[in-house]
């Protein structure tokens, strides 16, 4: 892999063309934007020397807590090595990763750990108090020479080591990291997700041949937010001292503050959600289980959508519609698994609310009857009786609602199943066309679904994290039409290949 000219190829697409941060320079201030330059730098990791990596540049970005988190942003050439190796590395580590383990690992996903959670803290299972853990900078503390020792065998181990020591560039200064692996890099997940595994073995988790837990304990972990489910408060307190002295030798420490030991009566909030037992006298045990938003997630949500609409005073309806479209679907999508009907409705009229008050900006000397007549209608064909749907009659654009996207359990993942593993195609295919029926519009559904799931252009996954456009074979200015037989889902870059003539449209 280390040599593959298919995984260079792979990871330099990867670094400056997927990923969000493909056009933040480091600290070399270069960045990597046309086909030419690629290719340049395909050629250039071909051969590469470990004690050339460069220090990152650190920049800072805002959290929730509204402290600040530090990024370390490498330059351009270290980070295509970084994504050689992080997928050399990967597939090795997959098959032995605890299944407990749902962060930043191909194929598992926030929702994964919520339905694990989900199977735990149901009310008539034993397990009733949990450790609502915080690991205190866990990206910045990890200890080098414990992570080292855990990849003696690996080849590129060297390189790895480089990047680990090679500090980062503040203010136009160079300080030195003696421990940690920096956030923003390709490779970081992967390597906290290493120096973390064995918690589960740590703290006694057992499963059966069926994969059903068999111990007093239970582990669910997304990177480094975890938490601990136990039979009585007194293991969970004996259980807290087994992760304290388990997380010494890997440099790491529990936050006092942060880390508490709840019964689910009281409730607990994870991966932007909360989950609780609350009192229900029509089940056997008195208890309904709810795992619903999180305040604090539909705070954000809200607070960003309320940036966005500051933003959008003055400009069309469509650009609005353009623009906040994108950020509804998304939240939707993602808190669709949860007990969210009652929050759908309560951010729907939220929306609402700030709808009127862009068109009244709008239109200052107009009536309110004025305004909801040119603003609000049946817009949303497949929803031919909702009369308050907003956005442009002429255009048919409209704003999404968050009640439109039904609640949807999501099917948690086999054990430790791995889309590394070639007898689990037709598991993870159909996994795929499931993630399909979520996340794409049922016009977009039936394309997918004719084309199995894989983009025509390139012949890989539709959902491998690409933006994805639709094409038509035969273009619209050629007498093309709408039809689903004229129209393919490709990816972004695919769909640039074809109108550049460097590739044909199949």
């Amino acid at each position: 892999m280390l040599r593959s000219y298919s995984n260079r190829l792979i990871s330099v697409r990867k670094v400056t063309q997927q990923n969000r941060g493909r056009y933040t320079p480091g600290v070399d201030k270069v960045v990597i934007k046309t086909a030419t330059a690629r290719g340049k730098l395909v050629d250039k990791i071909a051969n590469y020397s470990p004690w050339k990596s460069l220090p990152a540049r650190r920049v800072y970005i805002p959290k929730a807590s509204a402290k600040q988190r530090p990024l370390g942003i490498q330059v351009i050439h270290d980070r295509a090595i970084q994504a050689m190796v992080k997928n050399a590395l990967e597939p090795e580590w997959e098959t032995i990763f605890e299944r407990s383990s749902y962060g930043f690992r191909p194929g598992r996903s926030p929702h994964d750990a919520i339905a694990s959670i989900y199977n735990l803290a149901r009310p008539n299972k034993l397990k009733k108090w949990v450790i609502d853990a915080d690991i205190r900078g866990c990206f910045d503390n990890i200890s080098h020479d414990f992570l080292l020792e855990l990849l003696t065998s690996f080849p590129a181990r060297e390189l790895i080591k480089q990047w680990l020591k090679a500090g980062y560039i503040e203010e136009g200064t160079w300080h030195p990291t003696d421990a940690g692996t920096p956030q923003g890099s390709v490779v970081s997940p992967l390597l906290a997700n290493i120096a973390l595994h064995g918690m589960e073995s740590a703290l006694g988790v057992k499963y059966s041949k069926k994969g059903t837990i068999t111990s007093k304990r239970a582990l669910v972990r997304f990177a480094d937010d975890f938490v601990v489910f136990c039979e009585s408060k007194e293991d969970a307190e004996n259980a807290v001292k087994i992760l304290k002295d388990w997380m010494k030798p890997r440099g790491l420490t529990l936050s006092e503050e942060k880390t508490k030991i709840i019964h689910l009566n009281e409730g607990f909030d994870f991966l932007g959600f909360n989950v609780r037992h609350y009192k229900n006298s029509t089940s056997k045990t008195g208890l309904k289980l709810l795992i619903k938003p999180s305040k604090k997630s539909v705070s954000n949500i809200r607070s960003h959508l309320r940036t966005e609409w500051r933003n959008c005073k003055g400009i069309p309806i469509d650009a609005v519609i353009k623009k906040l479209n994108p950020i509804i679907r998304g939240e939707a999508n993602y808190l669709r698994i949860g007990v969210s009907s009652e929050i759908f409705s309560s951010l729907d009229h939220w929306l609402y609310e700030k709808q009127k008050r862009y068109v009244k900006h709008t239109h200052r000397n107009k009536s309110d009857k004025w305004r909801k007549d040119k603003y609000w209608g049946r817009l949303n064909l497949d929803r031919p009786n909702d009369n308050w749907v907003f956005g442009n009659k002429k255009t048919g654009a409209h704003m999404l609602k968050f009640a439109w996207f039904p609640i949807k359990r999501h099917i948690l993942v086999q054990g430790k199943s791995s889309p590394d593993d070639p007898n689990l195609k037709d598991y993870w295919r159909k996994r795929e066309e499931a993630k399909a029926e979520s996340e794409l519009v049922k016009s977009r559904q039936k394309i997918a679904h004719r084309q199995k799931y894989v983009c025509p252009i390139c012949g890989d996954s539709l959902f491998n994290g690409e933006e994805l456009h639709l094409h038509h074979k035969k273009p619209k200015s050629q007498g093309g039409g709408d039809n689903y037989g004229n129209l393919q889902l490709v990816h972004l870059y695919c769909h640039q290949q074809i109108h550049s003539g460097t590739v044909s449209s199949p």
